[in-house]
């Protein structure tokens, strides 16, 4: 069997509307003595609670919402970006660069551009040696030539 419902008188019901304009459920119930969960338990099985409480909620909501827009209104740049961000759907973004120190020191004393250049031979030398054919030799050496029908063209290095 489950435990008896509490409900308030009608004098209760009606401040439900004005605290909840100021105050949490929480806050609410315990203005009432209860606690949450009583609160919410009451709100389920009492429409003219639950409704009191939710429309207390909207008019504070309201009145809020009407001072910003009126600042908005009057100028007030605070009020009026945070009424495109929470209304219109807009968003500050920043770039954010992740760039270690030393990456950054590297770039600044021209290392990683010697470092490019490095990495550009490798990649020529590589080529390179894609193109050469090796012959192996009577005395066991090896003889090494480029075939110059796939070797890449030295003007325009990779």
């Amino acid at each position: 069997m489950g435990r008896c419902v509490k409900t308030l008188s009608d004098a209760p019901k009606a401040e439900v509307e004005t605290l909840a304009a100021v105050l949490t459920a929480e806050q609410v119930a315990g203005s009432f003595g209860i606690g949450r969960r009583t609160f919410y338990s009451m709100m389920a099985h009492d429409e003219e609670i639950a409704a009191r409480h939710k429309r207390g909620k909207a008019k504070a909501i309201g009145v809020i919402a009407q001072g910003l827009i009126n600042k908005a209104r009057g100028g007030d740049t605070a009020s009026m970006i945070f009424f495109l961000k929470t209304q219109a759907g807009w968003r500050e973004t920043a770039a954010v660069e992740h760039v270690a120190p030393e990456c950054r020191e590297a770039e600044e004393s021209g290392a990683v551009e010697r470092l490019r250049t490095f990495l550009d031979v490798i990649a020529q030398r590589h080529n390179l040696a894609a193109t050469l054919i090796a012959r192996p030799l009577a005395d066991g050496g090896v003889e090494l030539s480029v075939d110059d029908s796939i070797a890449p063209d030295a003007g325009n290095p990779p």
